[in-house]
This record gives structure tokens, sequence and C-alpha cells, in this order.
């Protein structure tokens, strides 16, 4: 608070943080100078309250077959505002109007694996992630897209030769495999 006036004996303290101990002190003042502070009150909690930072970085991606894996970071213990405190994660296929909703109930959580056999490789999604504790429901994030697991190649590599350099060396070359939505990222090749 403010400087308070010399006859009053109690002040609100305003803009504390929901569910964080405090301790306070007392100084008093005058023309002269400023005294030494009160011993320290004792710890007092705030009440809880629905928490309302949302997770950052929502992201994800790779995964398996069939996946979809979203991270996010972690929303810190003193912007938790409660106990009980956990993340609601919500997630629907690109276009899509319906969101199918999932609670992840561990405070150190940073990762949700959505599992659907239905999911086709690299599907766009449309990703936010919110939180929650034992007071409701809090903020959501804003929308991220994530893109759900690959699929192995279902392309062999084109117009394989061989051509011979020496005695012990051959060498071997072919088209690669051009990028699209069936065959995702080709991290490397195999030579048999």
């Amino acid at each position: 608070p403010e400087v308070i006036n010399g006859r009053t004996h109690k002040a609100t303290v305003v803009d504390l943080s929901p569910w964080v101990e405090y301790e306070f002190r007392v100084v008093a003042s005058n023309s002269v100078g400023i005294g030494e502070p009160s011993r320290p009150s004792a710890l007092l909690k705030t009440k809880a309250a629905v928490p309302v930072v949302a997770p950052t970085n929502v992201s994800g991606g790779g995964g398996s077959r069939s996946e979809l894996v979203i991270t996010w970071e972690p929303v810190p213990e003193e912007l938790q505002n409660g106990e009980g405190f956990g993340y609601i994660v919500m997630l629907r296929p690109l276009g899509s109007t319906t969101w199918t909703k999932a609670v992840v109930a561990s405070v150190e959580a940073s990762k949700y694996v959505y599992r659907n056999e239905s999911i086709t490789p690299l599907s766009p999604f449309e990703v936010k992630v919110g939180v929650y504790n034992n007071e409701g429901e809090g903020t959501l994030s804003s929308i991220s897209i994530v893109y759900s697991g690959e699929d192995e190649p279902q392309i062999a590599p084109a117009g394989a030769s061989a051509l011979s350099i020496s005695a012990a060396e051959v060498e071997v070359s072919w088209q690669p495999i051009a990028w699209n939505r069936h065959t995702g990222r080709v991290l490397g090749y195999e030579v048999r």
C-alpha cells in the first residue's frame, strides 16, 4: 500500500496472487527518516482461485501411426492458483466443428498422446490446452496446428542404378522420394 497516515493502524493489501503464502512487515517513518521494520507477521496464504494463465508453446507432432502428440510448457506453481491443478486438452481435425476433450490430471504434465486408429498419417489438427483446479476451469491457449504421426514410406525409390567405380567400389544412385502427404519426411535410405 501507499504510505499510510500515522493515525491509521490497519491497511488492505491488494493485487496479491491467489494461493500464495505471504508475510508482512510494517515500518514507521517521519520527517527524519524510516525506522526499523517490525518482526514479520505469521505466514498467511491467500485463498484459491480459478487459474487464469494458460500453457504456452503448445505444439507437438511426431509419434507413431494413429497418434497425435501434443506438447506444452507447464504452468509454474505460483500461477496454478489452487489445489487439484491439471490440464484440459482440446483437439479436432482441421475443418471439423466438434472438439474432443481430454483431462490430464498431473501438475507436472507437458505432453498428451491422443490415439485413434482412424487418424490418417500427417493429418492436421487444431489443438488448444487449458488449465483447471479445484475452483474450476480456467483459460485456454490459442489454437495451434499439430500434425498426427507419420506412417512408414509406402513408395520405393525409383530409378535405382549401379555403376562400377573400381574393383572394390560400386556407386549406387536413385531418384529421391518426393515429400507428399502419404510419404512424409524421408529421413534416410537403406541400400541393400
